[in-house]
């Protein structure tokens, strides 16, 4: 689904927040798509770059973009699931190529790469905005008419792993964000009853 976004607004122009009633619908029923129901078409270039551009909006303490993102599609994506399947079969340690289903499915991953930042923002907070990173992609994609679904396995912990993915010292996988076209609808799940974890604060 083709969507006109807004042009990128000039550094320090106002910007207005008026209600939006239909993010709030749409969050009432949002679900994550199951990878290994995901098909072809995904995003095309240019919807990939608005959804990248979207999700780079989260909250930042400190202005770090403390991530990074990379791309996995068509035979780089195929080559990389086959590295990962041969460093599976060869290890005999309990890790699993047949987890690789999920990433193999779906025509676009993005890999979310946590990249901490020496700076005055703890490296918790920073993690946090990774992880805002990842849920702002998977509710874009979304929202443009895609299955998605934010997945992480061994390969997005293992060393030799990140190794293949190309990861930098230091840095860490925070999610691979699947998406592509839903062959079928999720089903709702039980969700928590959030009165029983709330509570309000008092002197």
């Amino acid at each position: 689904m083709t969507i006109a976004l807004p042009p990128e607004a000039e550094l320090g122009a106002p910007l207005g927040q008026p209600p939006v009633p239909q993010v709030l619908q749409f969050l009432a029923r949002r679900r994550s798509t199951s990878a290994l129901t995901l098909t072809a078409p995904g995003p095309s270039p240019d919807e990939l770059a608005q959804l990248l551009r979207l999700a780079a909006r989260t909250p930042d303490h400190g202005k770090l973009s403390p991530w990074r993102f990379i791309v996995l599609e068509g035979d780089g994506k195929a080559g990389f699931a086959a590295r990962l399947e041969a460093l599976a079969n060869g290890r005999g340690d309990g890790v699993s190529a047949a987890k690789l289903g999920k990433l193999k499915a779906p025509p676009l991953g993005v890999a979310v790469v946590f990249r901490p930042v020496a700076a005055k923002i703890p490296e918790w907070e920073q993690q946090l905005s990774c992880g805002a990173v990842c849920t702002t992609l998977l509710y874009a994609a979304q929202a443009m008419g895609f299955g998605a679904n934010w997945i992480t396995d061994w390969y997005a912990y293992d060393a030799e792993a990140g190794a293949i993915l190309g990861l930098s010292p230091g840095e860490r996988v925070a999610g691979f964000v699947l998406i592509g076209t839903a062959v079928e609808p999720p089903l709702e799940r039980e969700r928590p009853e959030v009165g029983a974890l709330v509570t309000h604060w008092s002197a």
